[in-house]
């Protein structure tokens, strides 16, 4: 049958929300934000078999925002799996970023990671998720908290947007919220029975973080079992981040606290007098691609100075194949060509981890994620490609 790879008609998007939600097992007003020519879809005889989608997103990379590609929506018809249509649509996507320019990383939310590390990506963010007893959340010493906790009214979205962008500012893999990923994600109305709370922690008229979370009854009246799930916790100091732990352990009505987006890094298992009580689970966060290796190294935030050379094996976008140089000083970064000896070989997989910070080079090395030519190399590419915080991404998309 001819198959063609073009974008939806406006005509085609009711069609296109429902072969995604019924791939995705979501219900298809999921997608109502979704626009035509952000879509790269797959139509067999003229008939609409693949969808695929992409946002165009803003990022933190160690520091800087960069352009980002949001894969979304990706999904076939069952009658149509294992055509091959998939990877047709994920190259021709990865051929125009790299014509047009616009993003050199790709960035998804995966239901399956193993669909999309074949195309070239790497698990660049882990998350925990917590399930926790309030009467639990004991730490294992004091700390002074010179604040206190408000409620915040729905007025007071600025403040809680400009928190946010505090606190993102220095990470990776946080995203820049628009206005309706905070009306569609964060504070979406709740589930029917719960309630949507949000809490500002100040000090002197300052706020310094704040936590959303949804309320929700659970079945029986005689033990309270009522559950909390977080949606987004922000905080500047840990002062705040304490102060809002130690509120959440006063709810004498909840049975159970749950966050399922922690960021790897997050603080309260080192905190807590018993932390297996947190029942944490690691699982894969965000996954990422780069697309063009120059303008994607080149647009990450560093803190050091040196220079790094390296041989890039990718099957997929044969522009990143070959030996690089990649600059770093006070001045900036740079990424050029290079016919010098590399210090390691990896694929571009690997390339993600490490610019993304979720790995060090002599993690991989041990890993077998890269050959290392020159081993006294690898701590100098560790300290240069190391990051501020951790990677994580707080919102699905």
């Amino acid at each position: 049958m001819p198959f063609e790879i073009r974008p939806v008609r406006t005509e085609e998007m009711e069609e296109f929300r429902r072969i995604a939600a019924m791939a995705l097992v979501m219900k298809p007003s999921s997608f109502e934000g979704m626009r035509p020519e952000w879509t790269l879809c797959g139509f067999e005889d003229e008939k609409l078999v693949t969808t695929f989608a992409a946002w165009p997103l803003t990022m933190r990379f160690n520091g800087n925002g960069v352009a980002v590609s949001g894969i979304t929506m990706v999904g076939s018809q069952p009658a149509y799996h294992r055509r091959g249509y998939l990877r047709r649509i994920m190259t021709k996507h990865f051929e125009s970023m790299h014509e047009k320019g616009e993003s050199a990383i790709a960035i998804l939310w995966a239901s399956w990671a193993a669909i999309y590390q074949r195309y070239g990506y790497g698990v660049v963010s882990t998350r925990f998720s917590y399930f926790i007893e309030p009467r639990y959340v004991q730490f294992a010493f004091p700390h002074r908290i010179n604040g206190s906790l408000r409620e915040s009214g729905e007025q007071e979205l600025e403040r809680m947007v400009e928190l946010y962008r505090k606190f993102r500012e220095n990470r990776t893999g946080y995203l820049h919220r628009s206005k309706p990923m905070w009306d569609n994600s964060v504070l979406a109305t709740a589930p029917p029975g719960g309630s949507l709370n949000r809490i500002v922690y100040e000090e002197n008229g300052t706020p310094s973080g704040y936590i959303v979370f949804v309320t929700l009854p659970q079945p029986g009246d005689i033990i309270p079992g009522h559950r909390i799930l977080i949606r987004d916790l922000i905080w500047l100091n840990s002062t705040a981040y304490r102060a809002i732990w130690e509120n959440l352990a006063t709810l004498d009505l909840i049975a159970e606290i749950n966050w399922q987006r922690a960021p790897s890094d997050d603080p309260l298992m080192h905190l807590l007098l018993e932390p297996r009580r947190l029942r944490a689970t690691a699982v894969d966060c965000l996954l990422g691609r780069i697309v063009d290796v120059s303008s994607a190294l080149t647009q990450r935030g560093y803190q050091e100075e040196g220079k790094l050379t390296f041989s890039l094996i990718d099957n997929v976008c044969k522009w990143n194949n070959g030996g690089w140089k990649l600059e770093v000083s006070a001045q900036g970064s740079k990424v050029t060509r290079t016919r010098q000896s590399p210090q390691v070989t990896m694929p571009v997989s690997t390339l993600a981890l490490l610019a993304f910070g979720q790995i060090s080079a002599t993690e991989a090395a041990r890993m077998g994620r890269l050959d290392a030519q020159k081993t006294d190399m690898l701590p100098i590419w560790d300290k240069i490609m190391r990051t501020i915080y951790r990677p994580a991404c707080a919102d699905m998309f």
